[in-house]
């Protein structure tokens, strides 16, 4: 089969590669219809590099058609259409029945101290081939894919697979108060959601975005949108009479510009041995911050501050003074899918497209054009927002 590798920093191939099979009886075999490129994605084009191993099957954001089930699947059966969470999970152990899918006791990756295994997504989570591909093995596919209808479009279901929960995740984790002010920092794909899922919600939703075509595309959804911090806090404080957001979601991450020091440490691991390069990560790695501080600036007083963007350093200064003296609460964590997903389908099954899941794709390229796609995408080019490749 043909499946997007990862080859070194910033270079991802197209190649071929061995068709996937059943491993466990509890494994499945999907041949993919739809598979997204996630701003995750980027941080293994970039900054992850000590934790990749050229040929590295990369993506986890992957929906298709069950082709063949391991004798303990008894939920699923060929030819029926699931969304695979990128997270890989039991359903059983003791954080699974607690909702918390992300840190699978299972699954979780105790060579590197880290929660569960993700598609796709480096030795930190499991080095397990993702879903760009032409087909994808599915591990504990006796409860983690989702069996959705076959009447809608793939992009009416495919970023239940991550980006759709891990945004609806990022505003629950915000403890919002009805009918309060929420700021999005980044209108990326997950901040798009979040801003989305917001207005949906009743709250009134101010957004921080750099790039226009992001901004332009949130006004449409109801979203207030601000070009630069200063702008934001304007926003936020003539509708908060200067107290503050009473919740913020940052769903920027460790790759907001604004440190050129930080930029420098995270390019710098990359051209390391992978064990130095590792080793420098999990000890003295740094985040660029802007967001995070833009967030913490934004909060009201005894407001919380939600994280979906990615961060991933180990020795990232953070401002204890500001959250201490604020009484902030600061929540975090990869998506737990599984958790989610049920509230989510009636909204994108929902006539009346309230998420606007049919509005975020800008880029539909066949598999073969992802060294381009991955380009594109990081460097914003072509007004590109969210690709999906189809193989």
């Amino acid at each position: 089969m043909r499946a997007v590798t990862w080859q070194g920093r910033r270079n991802i191939s197209v190649e071929d590669v061995p068709d996937p099979t059943i491993h466990y009886p509890t494994d499945a075999i999907i041949r993919v219809t739809s598979t997204a490129i996630c701003g995750s994605d980027l941080h293994l084009y970039e900054v992850l590099t000590p934790y990749m191993t050229a040929g590295d099957i990369i993506g986890h954001e992957t929906m298709g058609i069950v082709e063949e089930t391991g004798s303990a699947v008894t939920n699923l059966q060929p030819g029926d259409r699931v969304v695979i969470p990128f997270n890989v999970s039991c359903g059983t152990c003791h954080y699974c029945r607690r909702g918390l899918q992300s840190q699978c006791e299972t699954t979780q990756v105790t060579e590197h101290g880290t929660g569960a295994t993700l598609l796709g997504y480096s030795k930190l989570y499991g080095q397990l081939p993702g879903g760009q591909a032409e087909y994808l093995r599915v591990p504990h596919a006796d409860y983690g894919p989702i069996k959705v209808g076959t009447e809608l479009s793939d992009e009416h279901y495919l970023f239940l697979s991550d980006i759709l929960p891990t945004a609806w995740q990022a505003v629950k984790y915000a403890h919002m108060p009805d009918e309060g002010v929420l700021a999005v920092l980044g209108l990326g794909p997950v901040g798009q959601f979040a801003a989305r899922i917001g207005v949906q919600l009743g709250y009134d939703v101010v957004a921080l975005e750099t790039v226009p075509e992001r901004r332009g595309m949130a006004q449409r959804h109801g979203v207030t949108v601000a070009a630069e911090h200063d702008e934001a806090a304007e926003l936020v404080n003539e509708r908060t009479r200067g107290r503050g957001a009473d919740g913020v979601v940052d769903a920027v991450g460790m790759e907001a510009h604004g440190n050129h020091v930080a930029a420098a440490l995270q390019k710098a691991t990359a051209y390391l041995p992978d064990a130095l390069g590792q080793k420098a990560l999990e000890n003295v790695g740094i985040d660029r911050t802007a967001a995070l501080n833009s967030a913490l600036d934004l909060a009201g007083r005894g407001s919380t501050v939600s994280l979906s963007g990615v961060y991933g350093g180990t020795a990232t200064p953070i401002p204890m003074l500001t959250i201490f003296d604020k009484q902030l609460t600061i929540t975090a964590g990869q998506c737990n899918v599984r958790n989610w997903d049920q509230e989510l389908v009636p909204y994108v099954e929902d006539a009346a497209d309230p998420l606007g899941v049919t509005d975020l794709v800008t880029h539909r390229l066949p598999l073969e054009q992802a060294p381009e796609a991955y380009r594109m995408f990081q460097q914003k080019e072509d007004s590109c927002i969210k690709v999906v490749l189809q193989p």
